[in-house]
C-alpha cells in the first residue's frame, strides 16, 4: 500500500558551488521528495526519463520503499538541469535547461497509487497537476509547489488548482508575486481565500513559516557548519514534512507543526552533500537527534507577566 503519491520530474543534474562539483547527479522533484519522505513512510513516483536514464542508480532508493511503477521511460533524453552557486546560497544561476521527454510528460496515475493519503504535486504544470487531482481517490492532505514560471505564464490555471489543494509550498518571492502583496502575514491570507487551508512560505536558510486556521509557526533553519549543495532542499522539506504526517497518521495543528520541523530536518540533511544521496542515506536515529536539535534551539520557558 502506497502512502505518499508524488508527480513531478526525475532528472541528472550538473552542479557547481564554491565547495566543489557535481555532473549528472540524480535531480528533480520527485526524487528529492521520495529520498526524504521514505525515511518515513512508502513512496510512489509518478513521472517519464528519457532511454539514457541509468536506472540502477535508483535501486538504492528502490530499497527504502520507494515504487517507481509509475515511472515513464520513453525513447529519448531525459530531463537536464546545470546551475551555479556563488557563496550566497540562497540564490544560483541557471545554466542549462534541457526538458527532453519530460516537456511532453503527461501524468498517468497506476490504479495501486491512486488510493494514497497524501499528494505531493511537484512544481510542474498546474494543467498537469489539475490532471492528476482528476486521477486520485480522495487523499487526506495534497501538498503542491508552484514557481514564478507558473506565476507569471499559467495564472488562471494555477489558481484553479489552488481551489483543490490543502496545502501551497512557496517561496517569499513566490508569495508575494501569486498574491500581489510584500507583506507575508496578508500573502498567505490571500492565498488561503482562495483555497488552501494551509500556506507554508519556504525561508532558505532561514526556515519555514506555516500560516493557518491556527495561527502561524515558525520553524527556524538547522545551522550547518558545512554547506555543499542546496539543490533539492525544497523538496527534501516536503518529503520530510508529508512523511511526518504519513507516520502520525493524524493531520491536525499539532502534527503540522511538527511536519514543519520535520520539514526544516531533511532540507537541512539535503544540503550536506551533492544531490540525493546524504538523505538516502539517512537513518532514523539520525533524523530523531536532529529534530530534537530543533526542540533544544527553540525551546524556553513560559513566561509569567507580573501585573
Amino acid at each position: 500500500m502506497i502512502e505518499i503519491l508524488v508527480v513531478g520530474s526525475v532528472a541528472l543534474d550538473d552542479i557547481d558551488t564554491p565547495f566543489g562539483q557535481a555532473r549528472d547527479a540524480l535531480g528533480g522533484s520527485a526524487v528529492y521528495f521520495s529520498a526524504a519522505a521514505s525515511a518515513f513512510a512508502s513512496v510512489g513516483v509518478v513521472g517519464v526519463v528519457g532511454s539514457d536514464y541509468p536506472l540502477d542508480r535508483l535501486r538504492a532508493l528502490k530499497g527504502r520503499n520507494v515504487s517507481f511503477d509509475g515511472l515513464e521511460v520513453r525513447e529519448g533524453t531525459s530531463f537536464r538541469w546545470a546551475g551555479e552557486y556563488d557563496y550566497d546560497l540562497n540564490s544560483r544561476e541557471t545554466l542549462l535547461t534541457e526538458l527532453g521527454v519530460f516537456g511532453e510528460f503527461q501524468p498517468t496515475i497506476p490504479e495501486p497509487f491512486r488510493g494514497a493519503s497524501l499528494v505531493f504535486l511537484g512544481n510542474i504544470d498546474p494543467t498537469l497537476q489539475l490532471d492528476v487531482l482528476n486521477q486520485v481517490d480522495e487523499p487526506k492532505l495534497v501538498l503542491c509547489d508552484t514557481m514564478n514560471y507558473w506565476i507569471e505564464g499559467s495564472r488562471e490555471e494555477l489558481l484553479k488548482l489552488l481551489e483543490r489543494v490543502d496545502m501551497l509550498l512557496v517561496n517569499d518571492a513566490e508569495a508575494r508575486e501569486l498574491s500581489g502583496d510584500y507583506n507575508l502575514a496578508r500573502a498567505a491570507s490571500w492565498i488561503r481565500d482562495r483555497g488552501p487551508k494551509y500556506v507554508v512560505i519556504k525561508k532558505g536558510e532561514h526556515g519555514a513559516i506555516l500560516f493557518g486556521p491556527d495561527g502561524v509557526f515558525f520553524a527556524p533553519g538547522y545551522p550547518l557548519e558545512e554547506i555543499f549543495d542546496p539543490t533539492g532542499a525544497g523538496d527534501a522539506f516536503a518529503g520530510g514534512l508529508l512523511g511526518h504526517l504519513a507516520r502520525a497518521d493524524r493531520i491536525d495543528s499539532e502534527e503540522l507543526r511538527r511536519s514543519v520541523v520535520y520539514g526544516c530536518a531533511m532540507g537541512s540533511f539535503a544540503c550536506e552533500a551533492f544531490g540525493p544521496d546524504r538523505l538516502i542515506g539517512l537513518g532514523v536515529a539520525e533524523v530523531a537527534e536532529r529534530v530534537w536539535a530543533f526542540h533544544e534551539m527553540t525551546r524556553f520557558e513560559r513566561l509569567t507577566v507580573q501585573p
